[in-house]
């Protein structure tokens, strides 16, 4: 299985938009407008990574360097579950920031309800280190050290 990660362009914001939307996807982030989206892959304050499965974008990571070492893993999409996409592209993403923002630590945020993330980032090594509620809802933070 081949996974590449592209640095995102405006062009596909449209996507990550009905990437966010769809029934399997929408109960676990907050949708970001098209405006949002193409305003933030223009900025310098994150970094878009655009996920390519046999050359046809199959989701979106976005990244926010915190510092020298840390990352914030902000998000990530995939239109296709089921498949390990999702898997893949952490690995490939922590391989990005490791070798491209040279951090050894990434972490995020992932509700309680998404037993699925939550199952998937322990499986990949990422452990809790507190919780906090967004909207009445349980936040869950994880890191990893590499």
């Amino acid at each position: 299985m081949v996974l590449e990660l592209r640095k995102s362009v405006i062009s596909e914001a449209r996507a990550f938009v009905e990437m966010e939307c769809s029934h399997d996807t929408k109960g676990f982030v907050i949708p970001y407008s098209l405006e949002k989206h193409a305003s933030l892959i223009e900025s310098n304050d994150v970094i878009y990574l655009s996920l390519y499965y046999e050359n046809e974008l199959s989701g979106f990571i976005i990244l926010s360097q915190e510092s020298q070492e840390v990352v914030e893993f902000r998000r990530i999409v995939v239109a296709s579950k089921g498949k390990g996409l999702g898997q893949l592209a952490i690995k490939e993403m922590e391989q990005y920031c490791a070798e491209n923002l040279n951090c050894s630590k990434v972490w995020l945020d992932v509700f309680e309800s998404n037993s699925r993330g939550i199952y998937i980032y322990k499986k990949l090594g990422y452990t809790q280190f507190k919780e906090a509620f967004y909207e009445g809802k349980k936040l869950l933070f994880m890191e990893k050290t590499f």
